[in-house]
């Protein structure tokens, strides 16, 4: 068994945070949603994985290296122009080398992990396993019809009248007939190979392709409202720890859900979790609250933030109104001007300068 990320995405949905980074490098709980992908993976026994990669190729190998930090084999595919999932398998085929794979988006956050849809494909005699995911908006997704015996009979990209509310969330179970077919569709109307094409193209050609319906939470990780909601979602799974490196001092209040890393200093603050501080960061006079996650060697002075995302190296000092449901991007600088607005939210880029 092989796994194979998709990480070549542009991923305009996440601007001005992506114009300078990678999207599946953006963290969630102080962890780049690209490195859970690694360690679901790997956690299901999955250790030699190939990663498609586009024009973030460089920051991404930067990032990662050769995966050894998380027990695997990295090899990266270059994808040289966007022409779809389908696309991204068919060019892997020399890594993949006939060995059955999983395939995962690589912005999606999964709840629980995929051992079980490892071992369930593992079991049974099948060519393909999709996972899907009961969603209250169906219209908005790839959404799947079964058979009666439960089988896949049919994909349908996005219906007006969706025959189920099972939607497609990025995860793929797939043999060596896969190749078959991503040879054989042509390219979609918006000029892509649509890996759902080529799912239905298996179907059509009497493969077996079934179902996994993922009974958690799964977030695709696209748009900062998306970001936050996942932020929280791992937050809550968190297992609290303060690092005997760090320091809280005594007119600091700390609840029990809180997690301080590594050289990070809590001063005269109050902290309530579900809440990540990074290594070497400075939170003073402020208040932190829950569902946040405050990147590493980060300054916060004289201010209340709470369910937000700041990234590292970046600034936040003496707002005088809570800021909430904000991504803040690194070597950013927030602080005070003599304006004085009602409230604050935002999703600012790297390197930004904002006098609120």
């Amino acid at each position: 068994m092989k796994g194979l990320i998709l990480s070549g995405g542009k991923g305009t949905r996440l601007y001005p945070l992506t114009y300078t980074r990678a999207k599946q490098l953006i963290p969630v709980a102080n962890k780049p949603v690209l490195i859970r992908v690694i360690e679901a993976i790997h956690e299901a026994g999955v250790d030699e994985i190939g990663i498609v990669v586009g024009h973030t190729e460089p920051e991404i190998r930067e990032a990662l290296g050769d995966g050894s930090q998380w027990g695997v084999q990295l090899t990266y595919i270059r994808q040289d122009s966007p022409e779809g999932l389908a696309h991204a398998v068919k060019i892997s085929q020399d890594f993949l080398a006939g060995s059955p794979f999983v395939m995962f988006l690589g912005d999606n956050v999964i709840e629980g992990g995929i051992s079980a849809l490892i071992r369930d494909f593992g079991t049974n005699d099948w060519n393909s396993q999709i996972v899907l995911k009961h969603v209250e908006n169906p219209s908005a997704y790839g959404v799947a019809q079964l058979r009666p015996d439960g089988s896949i009979e049919q994909l349908i990209e996005k219906p007006a009248n969706p025959p189920s509310n099972l939607a497609l969330v990025g995860i793929y179970m797939f043999d060596e007939h896969i190749f078959e077919a991503v040879n054989t569709i042509q390219p979609s109307a918006r000029g892509e190979y649509e890996i759902t094409d080529a799912i239905q193209w298996l179907i059509d050609h009497g493969y077996s392709v079934y179902p996994h319906v993922h009974e958690g939470w799964w977030i695709d990780t696209g748009k900062p409202t998306d970001m936050l909601e996942a932020n929280s979602h791992v937050l809550e799974e968190l297992v609290p720890c303060i690092d005997e490196a760090a320091t809280v001092d005594s007119d600091s209040l700390l609840d029990s859900r809180v997690s301080v890393q590594k050289g990070a200093q809590i001063i005269n603050s109050v902290v309530r979790g579900p809440t990540i501080i990074g290594e070497n960061t400075i939170i003073e006079n402020s208040y932190i609250g829950p569902f946040t996650s405050i990147s590493h060697d980060v300054e916060i002075r004289n201010c209340e933030i709470e369910r937000s995302i700041i990234l590292e190296n970046s600034r936040v000092t003496d707002i005088d109104q809570r800021l909430r449901d904000s991504l803040i991007g690194r070597n950013a600088t927030v602080q005070q001007a003599t304006k004085k607005p009602s409230g604050i939210k935002m999703t600012l880029g790297d390197h930004s300068h904002l006098w609120v």
